[in-house]
This record gives C-alpha cells, structure tokens and sequence, in this order.
C-alpha cells in the first residue's frame, strides 16, 4: 500500500482485492485502501499477489535484521534512503511492497522520482525480498517485473533453503554477483554496502554490522559520499 494513501473503510461499491484478479494499478489502488485491515497486497504484471498471514513469524526476525544491516548503511550515506515495507509504482502495470529498498534520492541524481502524494514512482536501485523459498513469486513473476523496470541489484534471501541470492542487472539481464573470496558480497550499485551472507544466515548481526562497517571505511564508499554531495550541489545551483 502506498505509503501516503489514505485507506477508507470498505464500501458496497469497492469490491475486495482477491488472489489473482487482474487490475489496473489505478483500481488495485482503489480496492486497497478501501481495505484497513489488509497488512500487504501487491500489483506484479497486473495481478495481485496477498501474502500469507502463515508466513510472518518465519519472516519477522530476518525482516528486522535486514533493515539493522541498511540502516546502518544509510546512516553514513547522506542521500540514500532506505525504506521497508512500502509499496511503489513500479511502471503502469505493477505496484509491489518490497521488505527493503534503497534508493540514491531524486535530489542526488537517483532514478526513482517522489510523486505528489509521497509515493516513489520508478525502479529503485537496490531491492531486498524475504522469500519463503526458491519457488516463490519473488524468483519468478516478481523477478522478471524488476529486471524490466530495471532495478540494478536485486537480492533475495530464502527462509526454507537458507540462501542469499544477489542479482545484478547486465546488459537487460540479471547475473548473480557471487560474493567474494572473503565470503563477502559487495554491492556494485552502492559502494561500501558490503554483506556477509553467511553471518546473517546465521544471525550473527553482530559480525554483519562489523564486516558492514568495514565497507563503510573503503575509499569507495567516501568517493561515492562525496560523488552524491557534488550531484545534489550541482542540481541546487542549477
């Protein structure tokens, strides 16, 4: 549900949203608000996916635990924004709720835009899914909706088989960027943002958040800080 639109409570004539009806966005958007109660709905190709109540306990924690380990990356990064379980209008036929986004923001010279309402419009340049396996929407439908709005990295983390899987968009196409001799992955689309698969698949966050800071102290990462300064300074000027 878009972050700033107001829900309204459910009315004789706003049919509910149901698994697998095929909307507009514009209607997927009237429907939603029209149900308070709905926790998350989403609009991928034009249909809409719900998502299971079961599935929340098994996702809580990795939830939090992604949002500890970007948070920590935005706190030193002015100019990036991360955002956790907002929808965004992705293109005209799909409006997903990813569980985390980081966006390089529109006064930095970012690809996604805020619309008048405060909803993000566009493809963020960095997504993160919590799925419960790898045969979910979020490797599937979903994964082909991002790649086309041309999300740069993509990453997915998978409750039942224990998996980060990190995707980078090349050429049209999404390539899985393999983490590194040390086991780290690094992010190519937001130096400095590094990731220990292994310690979050463990919940050690103590060792994620200290390989996270390593990345934070990198020549890349301050090259990039002061590469989003100029391009806010330069649109300010101009």
């Amino acid at each position: 549900m878009p972050a700033r639109v107001r829900r309204i409570r459910m009315s004789r004539g706003v049919p509910r949203l149901e698994f697998g009806d095929r909307l507009s966005r514009e209607e997927f958007e009237r429907r939603y608000a029209a149900m308070p109660n709905l926790r998350k709905a989403e609009l991928i190709d034009g249909m809409v996916y719900l998502q299971p109540a079961v599935d929340d306990d098994d996702q809580t924690q990795p939830r939090a635990n992604l949002g500890l380990w970007l948070g920590q990356y935005t706190s030193y990064t002015d100019g990036v924004e991360m955002s956790q379980g907002q929808s965004i209008r992705l293109d005209p036929f799909s409006e997903p709720q990813p569980d985390a986004l980081l966006r390089i923001l529109p006064t930095h010279g970012g690809q996604t835009v805020t619309a008048a309402d405060g909803v993000v419009e566009g493809a963020p340049e960095w997504i993160g899914e919590i799925a419960s396996s790898t045969a979910s929407y979020d490797l599937h439908d979903k994964l082909e909706a991002y790649r086309r709005a041309g999300v740069i990295e993509y990453c997915v983390w998978t409750i039942h088989e224990q998996q980060v899987l990190w995707f980078r968009l090349d050429d049209g196409d999404y390539e899985l960027l393999k983490a590194d001799d040390d086991g780290i992955h690094r992010s190519r689309v937001f130096p400095g943002l590094w990731l220990d698969a292994r310690a979050l698949l463990a919940g050690a966050m103590g060792h994620v958040l200290r390989t996270a800071r390593r990345g934070l102290g990198t020549l890349e990462h301050a090259s990039f800080v002061l590469k989003l300064e100029t391009t806010a300074d330069d649109r300010r000027r101009g």
